[in-house]
């Protein structure tokens, strides 16, 4: 406890702001550490249940499981699902724009740790720059007559800055380059929910015709709907 108070009386202004960054980074790491193991799931077994209902024609079992399940696959199959009726080109293109806004919601606040993990070492040999020329100045006023004690408090506050510095790079760095690893591995996922999801909806749209018809006119009736209640509001 003694040491920590040594540290936090001789750190200077430039601890606090580098123990502010390192509580904010340890934060962040922990949101999006969790936010992306939740969203990792067994992406074979899921799309099987899916494909498997949409088989039997179950298509209300397999919206309902897309939407029990987190993560990016099950809101892009169930976009895949509800736009079963539209040409493979068009489906592609839909699932190809969910997908980069998945993308981009998992790399959500990753910039910060990224910023942290760079700014911190600077700031602190800003503190190591700012405490040798507070010894200089020391050394300067009391020349020629100068003491050990009159330039260890700025060496001191450079030592204790440099530390804090890489104390929290360190760990925001790794963390950093964990929550990369996480991100590529659900990209991965992504891109293969996506073509497997392309290559069902080829499949099924040869085999099931008469319940594509079906689909397409609700989502016709659906359109006239919101439609009219626009033009209804509008009046």
């Amino acid at each position: 406890m003694t040491n920590i108070s040594f540290f936090i009386e001789n750190g200077g202004p430039i601890l606090w702001i580098i123990i502010v960054m390192g509580i904010i980074g340890a934060f962040v790491y922990l949101e999006r550490a969790l936010y992306l193991h939740r969203s990792r799931i067994d992406v074979d077994d899921f799309l099987q249940g899916i494909f498997n209902s949409m088989s039997r024609g179950n298509v209300a079992e397999a919206k309902l499981l897309c939407e029990e399940t987190v993560g990016p696959v099950a809101r892009l199959t169930l976009m895949a699902i509800t736009t079963l009726s539209r040409s493979p080109e068009s489906i592609e293109n839909t699932l190809k724009d969910v997908a980069a806004g998945e993308i981009a919601r998992m790399e959500r606040r990753l910039s910060v740790v990224s910023l942290i993990a760079h700014v911190t070492p600077m700031l602190g040999i800003l503190g190591t720059i700012i405490g040798i020329l507070k010894s200089l100045i020391a050394m300067q006023a009391e020349a020629p007559m100068v003491q050990t004690g009159d330039i260890t408090p700025g060496l001191i506050y450079g030592c204790i800055t440099t530390i804090a510095g890489l104390v929290v790079a360190i760990p925001c760095y790794i963390g950093f380059q964990l929550l990369v690893l996480k991100i590529d591995r659900l990209v991965l996922d992504i891109r293969y929910c996506v073509t497997e999801l392309i290559n069902f909806q080829c499949k099924f749209q040869n085999e099931s015709p008469a319940f594509l018809a079906e689909q397409k006119e609700e989502e016709i009736d659906a359109s006239a709907k919101t439609h009219d209640a626009e033009e209804t509001g509008e009046k």
